[in-house]
This record gives C-alpha cells, structure tokens and sequence, in this order.
C-alpha cells in the first residue's frame, strides 16, 4: 500500500484523511502536515502520522496530496519542489485556481500531476471529485482516481473545466446545506422541532439526490409524479418559483464562478 502525505491539515486535507481511513486505507499509509501539528491530534490518535516538516512527509511518500488555501501553493511548492522526485512521486493537487502549468514551473513537466477538485464530503465518502491530468499524470490517473473513489464518486475532465468543477463539487456543497437549512426552517414553521426538521430535510434531499443517481432521469420526471392538479406540490413549487427560486441559484453559481480568478 503506497503511502500518502497529504500537505496542509486543514478543512479538506484533514476531511481526506477521515475519508480515506473510512474507505480502508491503513493509518499506517497516512501522514499529514500542519504547521500547528496540535491541530491534527484527533488523526493521530488514529494512527496517522503527523508532522509540520513538509519535507520529511514527502521522505516518506509516493503520493503527495496539496490541500492548503492558493495563496499558500506557492510558497510550498518553494519549500517541498527539490524533495519532489519525478521517478517516484505522484503530486495531486486540491489546490483552488491554481494550474498545472503553474504547478509545473516549480516541479518541471515530466513531475506526474494530477489536479483535483473533490468536496467535503469526502469525510463521509460521498465526495464527487472532478480530475484533471498532464502528460505524465495520465499514466497516474488510475491509481488517483481510485483513491478518490473510496470517498465518492469521480469524473475525468480537460483542466479548462476545473474552475467550473469548483464551482459545483466545491461550493455545490454549501448551496445544497442552504436548502437544506430554508426547507428545515420551514418545516420548523409548520410543527417540526428543529432536530426533527433537520433530519426530515436532509433525508429527503439524500433521497431525492439518490432517484437521480439511480434513474439518470431529468429532475422533471421525478417531479411529475409528485405534482397532481390543483395538488398541494405544484402549489409550492409555483409559490417557489414565483419568487425567483431557480434563478437565484443559478445567479448564485455564476456569481461564484466570477469570483473564482479573485481567489490568488
């Protein structure tokens, strides 16, 4: 089992590691850095090694996972690109806005990278993770997309679809737990405890999400056969709509894909 340094225990990275110990990996395969390593006591605990020398963490790996913020990439492809060793490592980057050709610049074009754009959910291994890949990182893909399926499900796509990628899988996220949160607020409205309404609104959503998965169908046929005429349903749904429903979602999406070159 090869093993992983994931640099940067943040929010994804150490969201990573939770799912990739659920999914199966040894704790033994894991190592993740952090400069206040504190932080990470929770993996540790679990076996996990933890340091804050990013360096010594690639000593030990064949696969180096990126997880910190864009304005950290650089300074840490600074730090970790004379460890990096083309023959030997695969370098996958989670890192927001930031291009293999930049990623290059610091590691040479013959380093595999492989860039990444899973969610959160990853803790819980029901991520969807876009991939992208340069020459070298082709023949790597395989193995990277297998470790992004013990936490979800994945797509390949050309690297000019990552910012898009983000967009969805990343920031999707949030959009749905906002929908989530107004349909429990509701619920709360007409006799739920908040608990109760929490729990009855994300179950739906993992429902109505899972028809989807399953069928392939269009949303709209699966909203057929709950709407009836003069019925209580359609009645929502206008009254939703009539107050602009899926067009500030979609407004909401684009406003966050414009803001994505802001992000360096």
């Amino acid at each position: 089992m090869k093993k992983i340094a994931i640099l940067g225990g943040g929010n994804i990275g150490t969201a990573l590691a939770e799912g990739f110990l659920a999914g199966g990996r040894s704790p033994s395969s894991l190592i993740i850095t952090r400069r206040r390593v504190e932080k990470l006591t929770p993996l540790a605990e679990k076996g996990v090694s933890t340091t804050s020398d990013n360096v010594a963490a690639i000593g030990e790996a064949d696969l180096v996972f990126l997880t910190v913020r864009p304005g950290q990439a650089r300074p840490l492809l600074e730090e970790i690109a004379p460890a990096l060793d083309a023959g030997r490592h695969i370098l996958v980057s989670v890192v927001t806005n930031f291009s293999i050709a930049e990623i290059e610049r610091y590691t040479g074009a013959q380093m595999a990278i492989v860039r990444a754009m899973p969610n959160t959910a990853v803790a819980v291994r029901e991520s969807m993770t876009g991939l992208a890949a340069n020459g070298p990182g082709e023949k790597a893909l395989p193995e990277v997309e297998e470790l992004f399926r013990l936490v979800g499900r994945t797509y390949v796509i050309e690297e000019k679809l990552m910012a898009a990628a983000t967009i969805l899988n990343a920031c999707g996220i949030a959009y749905f737990l906002r929908v989530i949160r107004a349909i429990s607020q509701g619920g709360i409205q007409i006799g739920f405890h908040a608990s109760e309404a929490q729990m009855i609104a994300a179950q739906v959503a993992k429902g109505a999400a899972q028809l989807l998965l399953h069928s392939g169908i269009h949303p709209e046929e699966e909203i057929d056969k709950v709407t009836t005429p003069r019925g209580v349903t359609i009645a929502g749904l206008n009254e939703m709509e009539h107050h602009g429903l899926s067009s500030a979602l979609i407004k909401g999406i684009l406003a966050s894909f414009h803001e994505i070159e802001k992000l360096k």
